[in-house]
């Protein structure tokens, strides 16, 4: 999967990470050795070094993984691109959720 990224996008220099088992393991260290890039593993217990993928994360989570039962990765490729869209271009987002016209009644 991150071949396919690679040959769409310019890899980073760095890749930030948390301390995740996908993360962690000897396929990742060779892919990244491979094309001379480093990781940045953020320490145990430090999800505030990046809060927008924590958050990110947690809204993945809550309203694709939680609510969806996958019956093959086809399927699973679906509905995660399907709220990928949502997530991107339809619902509205917190940090505009100030704007919102019930805020000023």
């Amino acid at each position: 999967m991150m071949n396919n990224i690679a040959l769409r996008r310019p890899l980073p220099q760095w890749l930030k990470t948390d301390n995740g088992s996908e993360f962690a393991g000897k396929m990742l260290d060779r892919w990244v050795y491979e094309r001379g890039l480093r990781i940045d593993f953020s320490p145990p217990g430090t999800p505030t070094d990046n809060a927008t993928v924590e958050s990110f994360n947690g809204r993945l989570r809550q309203e694709c993984l939680n609510v969806n039962w996958f019956m093959s990765l086809e399927d699973a490729w679906c509905k995660i691109e399907a709220w990928r869209i949502h997530y991107n271009q339809s619902r509205p987002h917190s940090a505009l959720g100030w704007m919102t016209p019930s805020k000023f009644a």
